[in-house]
């Protein structure tokens, strides 16, 4: 299955794929921070993450990340979560990262992943650096590469 671009508005980087499998099931992948790792295309997410065993609005996961070579760590905050629907969360930057899941049969879903930096700051140029820094370009690579791989764990 071909990724689609999909127009989420500004300062929002949107992509989906189809996948062979139930929404419950991907929902509780994605759902689970310490499963990240298994299905992150941009190789940043690290398998040591600390969170409850059950995520809701306000709850905290800590992760292990490596970018540019560079190790270091983020806790973010859960921001919605609607069980076998969606689940986001903010990045301590204020960018915030979205799973939607489409139910098109009983064993077909929908995946729409999204990188959301319209809230971005604390820093009020803070999205004036993404865009500078090219993080949409680079995080439109890694959705697309992330929900790739998920469809291959998925393929017959």
């Amino acid at each position: 299955m071909p990724v689609t671009v999909i127009d989420a508005g500004p300062r929002q980087v949107s992509r989906s794929i189809e996948v062979n499998a139930p929404a419950a099931e991907l929902f509780a992948m994605a759902a689970d921070p310490r499963r990240h790792h298994e299905f992150d295309g941009s190789d940043t997410v690290g398998d040591n993450i600390k969170c409850p065993d059950h995520l809701v609005p306000g709850a905290k996961f800590s992760t292990k990340m490596r970018m540019y070579g560079v190790p270091y760590r983020i806790t973010s905050t859960v921001t919605a979560a609607k069980a076998d629907e969606l689940f986001e969360w903010r990045h301590p930057f204020g960018h915030r990262w979205r799973w939607e899941f489409t139910t098109l049969t009983p064993t077909l879903t929908r995946v729409t992943e999204t990188f959301d930096y319209r809230d971005a700051g604390p820093i009020k140029n803070t999205v004036k650096y993404y865009e500078r820094m090219g993080f949409a370009n680079g995080n439109a690579k890694s959705i697309e590469a992330t929900l790739t791989r998920l469809a291959e764990r998925y393929s017959a």
